[in-house]
């Protein structure tokens, strides 16, 4: 090999070095980071369709329920996200509907019956 072909060899051997350590050590967190910005992607699809599809009662109803009850307003969040997105809404959700679909999707109250002796 001549001078020049041995300094190429041993620059991609270095630059083939730096790329091992970046993806064993930095690599994650692009990583992580790629992850997260696909998520506030995702959020801000979800909350650009509830807001094309539910007016601003029954939003504001959700946003209620959500604050009391986080898990189930990501709930109903998610099942007017598939209805839209599905296309079996036909028109905006107001206040009325929000309220039955809440009451859908409430879980069922489970009761204990204590009896003393």
């Amino acid at each position: 090999m001549s001078g020049s072909e041995e300094d190429i060899e041993e620059l991609r051997e270095q630059k083939l070095e730096q790329l091992k350590e970046q993806q064993q050590g930095g690599g994650s967190q692009d990583a992580q980071e790629a992850q997260q910005a696909q998520q506030e992607q995702a959020e801000a699809q979800k909350k650009a369709v509830l807001r094309q599809n539910v007016t601003d009662e029954a939003r504001q109803r959700l946003n209620s329920v959500k604050m009391s009850k986080p898990d189930f307003g990501e709930k109903v969040e998610q099942q007017v996200f598939a209805l839209a997105r599905s296309g079996r809404l036909g028109d905006k959700i107001d206040d009325d509907q929000m309220r039955e679909l809440l009451t859908e999707l409430k879980p069922d109250r489970k009761s204990f019956d204590i009896k003393r002796r």
